[in-house]
């Protein structure tokens, strides 16, 4: 059944920080479908948009056979890096988060994000984005990392994290989903959802200049089905689809932890997917309107 999507705007962003990339190979197909490799740095939910596009078969409908890559985040660094060696300039093509999807969950006995003064708090790696964003939200509250409250900079599982919380270690833990809402159900408070304080467009793809210049109808049909899936997701008439795909590609085996996976994803993603770009035939980049995404 053919969808009547409503208008999404579509804008240039050129600072390469998503999290995956479309990689420069192309492998034949059997079929006459185009094998596309994007590699994916992480696990996170807020790649749900790409892999309901992939289970529900938008990728296939633009006549792309899309393999997705799960690389270690050292590994995507290093690529990133070299890429910048060799002046191998990419772009950003599109994002489906705009908030991140982090809350700081405390000790039952604080109730207000004020009363961290004082007390130690798990932070995620040094130096990491995640850490950053959380520094900007105590900030919002009054607070001064480092000087009113001490973060203590913990890379590894958000499991870890909560775990360090649960021994009495810190007064407050950053975790991500699901871990922050398994901390709601055990007591935990959660003080602060950080996409209520913070913006952070994130959990999408880019690729090269060249690729886009030499490939623009593939890099537009990859934006396209994307939507599809950002767009699948959003749309509530869609809700136990999109609750039975979570629960498919992260094995989750509790519908209703996988639903309030879902809620809180939605309060991250981006309402209008206007973090993305495009390109016309002419190889120009240009603001484009799409009305119909079929």
């Amino acid at each position: 059944m053919r969808r009547s999507w409503r208008h999404y705007q579509l804008q240039i962003y050129t600072a390469l920080v998503c999290a995956s990339v479309i990689s420069p190979s192309i492998v034949a197909a059997q079929s006459n479908l185009k094998k596309v490799r994007l590699g994916v740095a992480a696990t996170s939910v807020g790649f749900l948009p790409i892999y309901t596009a992939y289970h529900r078969g938008f990728y296939r409908d633009e006549g792309i056979d899309l393999e997705i890559i799960l690389m270690s985040l050292a590994a995507a660094n290093n690529a990133l890096a070299l890429a910048a060696a060799r002046n191998y300039p990419a772009k950003i093509l599109i994002f489906t988060v705009a908030k991140p999807l982090q809350s700081f969950m405390s000790r039952k006995d604080i109730k207000d994000p004020r009363d961290l003064k004082g007390k130690k708090v798990a932070g995620s790696s040094p130096g990491g984005s995640a850490t950053i964003l959380a520094y900007q939200a105590l900030r919002h509250f009054g607070l001064e990392p480092g000087k009113d409250v001490q973060v203590l900079p913990m890379g590894g599982s958000g499991a870890g994290r909560l775990a360090v919380l649960e021994q009495g270690v810190v007064d407050a833990s950053l975790l991500s989903v699901p871990e922050n809402i398994i901390a709601l159900h055990k007591g935990y408070n959660e003080l602060i959802f950080l996409g209520d304080v913070v913006n952070f467009p994130q959990n999408g793809f880019g690729t090269s200049v060249a690729r886009i210049q030499q490939q623009p109808e593939e890099v537009y049909k990859m934006v396209r089905a994307t939507l599809r899936g950002l767009l699948f997701v959003t749309d509530e008439s869609t809700r136990e689809q999109t609750r039975d795909i979570m629960m498919k590609q992260w094995r989750v085996s509790d519908a209703k932890l996988a639903g309030e996976m879902l809620g809180y994803l939605k309060r991250g993603l981006a309402k209008d997917a206007k973090n993305c770009a495009a390109q016309n035939r002419s190889g120009k980049f240009e603001t484009i309107r799409v009305e119909n995404l079929d």
